[in-house]
């Protein structure tokens, strides 16, 4: 019994999220201290800087804040102007893109390194990364395309 307490013990806690912001919702407060990673749940963007704030175990330093992106909120466009998602909200500035805020997360927090320290290894990893957006935005674009074609055989 004291086996299965100890291995219970070394997983980490299952997060509970935070339920997504629709339009009708109030904005948080800015810049008090507070770390926030504006986010969707279901955008691939910003899953990457999801997965990296887990990662590095940031879950109590960063705040999720989900938007619904098919409902946002007016207010997030204050705080981000691309209105784009994610962003980060730290140290009394926003950051965006999430390729810039997984190397923004890996250099000023702590926990395990995103990137290799080998130089030749991060411009292969970079380069992965850079991959990643391309398969994206052809999946991306596949799926709307293939609503397109649904829709005009509909119309028949």
């Amino acid at each position: 019994m004291e086996m299965a307490a100890a291995v219970a013990a070394s997983r980490p806690a299952i997060e509970a999220l935070p339920p997504t912001m629709p339009s009708a919702s109030e904005q948080p407060p800015l810049y008090d201290g507070e770390t926030r990673l504006f986010m969707s749940y279901i955008c691939p963007y910003a899953q990457r800087a999801w997965i990296a704030r887990n990662y590095k175990g940031l879950q109590e330093k960063i705040k999720l804040v989900p938007i619904d992106m098919n409902d946002r909120p007016a207010w997030y466009k204050g705080v981000y102007p691309k209105n784009t998602l994610p962003s980060l909200e730290h140290n009394k500035k926003i950051i965006g893109e999430s390729l810039d805020l997984i190397k923004y997360i890996d250099i000023n927090f702590a926990g395990p390194k995103l990137t290799p320290d080998d130089s030749e290894k991060q411009r292969l990893a970079e380069e992965l990364l850079a991959y990643s957006d391309i398969f994206n935005q052809a999946v991306r674009s596949a799926l709307i395309s293939k609503d397109a074609v649904t829709a005009e055989a509909g119309k028949n």
